[in-house]
């Protein structure tokens, strides 16, 4: 069993990493030439969490805040985020515009479009399904969205 599990840590690891590159690379469509792919990972971390501080964008993504900043900056100037001011007079939380929603859904239409035709025939209904509940059940221990 632990030789299996080091296997399927060690798969997880590879496909995250090399996966994620290789999906990025061979991505089409304006969105993935005229943001950057850390741009796009704060969009959607904005969508999935915002509003929210730039110091926890910063820590989500594992960067330094300058870094996000810089990021933020560039977003706010193409007016795919604002900056408001949060309950706490000093907080400042970040958000994404409707056009930061539609470059977000470009982003993950591009993906998906991507992704379907690399696995299309080649992995069936069944190894998709058992697919998605591991990644749930992975999820759910991780209590990932919970924060």
């Amino acid at each position: 069993m632990k030789e299996l599990m080091r296997e399927a840590v060690q798969l997880f690891e590879e496909v995250m990493f090399h996966g994620a590159e290789h999906v990025i690379e061979a991505m089409e469509g304006d969105v993935w030439r005229e943001y950057s792919r850390e741009q796009l990972q704060l969009l959607k971390l904005l969508e999935q969490f915002g509003p929210i501080q730039a110091g926890q964008l910063a820590m989500k993504q594992g960067v330094h805040k300058s870094a996000v900043s810089n990021r933020l900056k560039k977003l706010v100037e193409k007016q795919l985020v604002v900056s408001r001011r949060g309950q706490d007079q000093r907080e400042r939380l970040i958000e994404l515009t409707a056009a930061g929603h539609h470059v977000v859904e470009q982003a993950d239409t591009a993906v998906y479009h991507y992704v379907e035709s690399l696995l299309d025939g080649k992995i069936d209904e069944a190894e998709i399904e058992q697919f998605v509940r591991t990644f749930r059940k992975i999820k759910e221990l991780l209590r990932i969205g919970e924060e």
